[in-house]
């Protein structure tokens, strides 16, 4: 890997979460469960996460806007135009992974 100043590694690592939201906002057929029983986070981690740097850099952040920006709609619009029902494998799977 090549040298690079901790602002070059800042844009790279800004500029590869960019893409992971973009991309699960194009994939909301991809359901926060079978992300925690696949990877272990979800959409909702995510923002719990990007709220946590805001909070550590001083900005004030309230869970709503940080699911917000991770969705990029409110978070309740997002719920009622793409969240299924889990499944009861989704459910028992994700149960496991708690054990």
């Amino acid at each position: 890997m090549p040298d690079l100043t901790t602002q070059q590694q800042t844009e790279l690592e800004a500029a590869a979460f960019r893409r992971l939201l973009k991309h699960l906002r194009e994939r909301p057929d991809v359901q926060n469960i079978d992300l925690m029983n696949l990877a272990g986070f979800c959409r909702n981690c995510l923002a719990n996460w990007y709220q946590d740097a805001a909070d550590a850099a001083g900005i004030e952040m309230v869970r709503q806007e940080a699911r917000q920006h991770i969705y990029g709609m409110p978070y309740e619009e997002w719920k009622a135009q793409h969240q299924k029902e889990a499944t009861a494998a989704q459910r028992e799977a994700f149960e496991k992974k708690q054990e």
